[in-house]
């Protein structure tokens, strides 16, 4: 191979990796594209995206749209969202749908938003077009005892103002399933709410539930009213089971204490029946001894034998004509 020819190979090689390392860097396609639109951006810009580690379609892209739209939004401005970790894109569709929608947001304010972790296209179209929420099944008590459980719809529209800082929808679901409690508790019968579900509504409205939330309730209204158990009734039926319990342990414990006295009375009979039975074994010592000493004579102890018998005698007819 000739020094020319080597040369030649040398030099296409280097213009081919020149080229490779602009194009790597310029993305020139998207240069191009954003001078097709009007928008003067420079290569150096470009290249400066690149070394700082921008994806510059992430940039220029969103910067042709809002220049499209009539919003001029300066590119470091942008370009610093996009280093702080917010999504340019939506940024820029939420100015867009914001100035479609006669609604001022500067873009500060909407990179704020966006940081903050909500959604700020989506608070833009919610105040455009409000969102309903569906509360849970809330159950409540009213004072006769009586559940009943109640479902709402809330309508709400976004306040961009207070989207950062403000509290989300479980703060209103929480709220509003609070204030369908109280107004269940305070009435009187169960039949007035069923009657008067907007009676519902009306309290809970006054209870000034937005502040400090990100929305604007719109309305509140009760989807559907069950009634549920009677747990007044239920209640009752628990305690008369209770008196009862404690009815019977008291009777049982009158019990134990009669068996207890019974057991005591007979052990004290048996007891004195056993004195009886020791002292009717000393008798016959006694008049032996009596006989003995001359103290008790013969006839007088067949005399005694003989009101003995004639006693026996007596309580066995006595008894005979009782059994009669």
């Amino acid at each position: 191979m000739t020094p020319d020819v080597i040369i030649t190979v040398v030099i296409i090689a280097v213009i081919i990796l020149f080229l490779a390392v602009f194009f790597a860097l310029v993305p020139v396609t998207l240069w191009i594209s954003a001078l097709a639109a009007n928008v003067r951006i420079s290569l150096w810009t470009l290249i400066g995206m690149r070394l700082r580690r921008v994806v510059p379609s992430r940039i220029v892209n969103p910067l042709i749209k809002s220049i499209k739209a009539g919003i001029d939004i300066p590119i470091n401005k942008l370009e610093a969202h996009y280093l702080a970790g917010g999504n340019v894109d939506r940024v820029v569709n939420a100015l867009i749908a914001s100035q479609r929608a006669d609604i001022p947001l500067e873009f500060e304010r909407a990179a704020a938003i966006d940081l903050a972790g909500r959604d700020v296209l989506e608070a833009v179209q919610m105040s455009v077009n409000p969102k309903v929420i569906e509360t849970p099944i809330v159950a409540a008590i009213a004072k006769d005892g009586i559940e009943l459980k109640a479902k709402a719809k809330v309508t709400v529209r976004a306040n961009i103002d207070r989207l950062v800082g403000g509290a989300g929808e479980q703060t209103i679901i929480a709220r509003v399933g609070e204030g369908v409690v109280t107004t269940i508790g305070s009435a009187e019968t169960h039949k007035e709410v069923l009657e008067n579900p907007d009676k519902i509504s009306q309290t809970v409205l006054s209870k000034g539930l937005e502040a400090g939330t990100a929305f604007e309730i719109l309305s509140i209204d009760i989807a559907d009213v069950d009634v549920g158990r009677n747990v007044g009734a239920q209640l009752q039926t628990d305690q008369a089971e209770a008196d009862k319990r404690i009815a019977q342990a008291k009777a049982e414990e009158r019990r134990a204490m009669a068996v207890a006295m019974e057991q005591e009375m007979v052990a004290q009979v048996q007891e004195m029946r056993a004195k009886v039975v020791e002292a009717e074994a000393e008798v016959p010592r006694a008049m032996a001894a009596a006989l003995r000493e001359g103290k008790l004579g013969v006839m007088d102890y067949y005399n005694m034998q003989n009101v003995i018998s004639d006693t026996q005698m007596r309580n066995s007819i006595a008894s005979a004509e009782e059994g009669k």
